[in-house]
């Protein structure tokens, strides 16, 4: 999907790592691996900053302890975008077999894919994440013509970190 406007949530977030709030972070940390909402000690923190749209809060719930996890950001690219970046030739198809089982995903399972995404960036060199477009393809995740998809595929498949890869791609 194309880039979107700045959403006030991923602002707050955002805020937090700029005013370096730990205690604030690691208490959206304890969202992790948990399904998004049911985490009270994080009510304090995401209540406040909900918009009143029921679909949004399952995503403020998600992107919360993902970005309190890594709460490195960036304004370009997508999660496929990312991922690329990391792709090496002895990573390759273990990766392409991970980004598959994630755009396969059901929204209901992405705490799980993307938990792994995230972790996978942040261990490499810290790989920045566009969150405010992370926030905006989850939203518009359950799309009928699974355009978020796809633009994530896209971004992974023509991206390449050496001619190496290109060309096996190619053969």
């Amino acid at each position: 999907m194309a880039k979107k406007e700045k959403h006030g949530f991923i602002e707050y977030l955002y805020s937090l790592a700029q005013k370096e709030d730990r205690g604030g972070l690691a208490t959206l940390r304890r969202g992790l691996g948990r399904p998004p909402g049911t985490v009270t000690e994080m009510y304090r923190l995401v209540m406040p900053r909900l918009p009143d749209h029921r679909k949004q809060e399952f995503v403020c719930f998600l992107i919360a302890p993902l970005f309190a996890l890594h709460p490195k950001m960036t304004e370009n690219g997508n999660m496929g975008t990312h991922l690329a970046t990391t792709r090496t030739e002895t990573n390759q198809e273990a990766l392409e077999r991970r980004f598959t089982a994630l755009l396969s995903a059901h929204s209901d399972d992405l705490p799980v894919y993307l938990r792994q995404a995230v972790s996978l960036l942040k261990s490499r060199e810290e790989i920045p994440i566009n969150w405010n477009q992370l926030f905006w393809d989850i939203l518009n995740w359950e799309d009928e013509e699974r355009r978020v998809q796809k633009e994530w595929a896209r971004a992974f498949w023509s991206r390449s970190q050496s001619g190496d890869i290109n060309e096996k791609q190619t053969q």
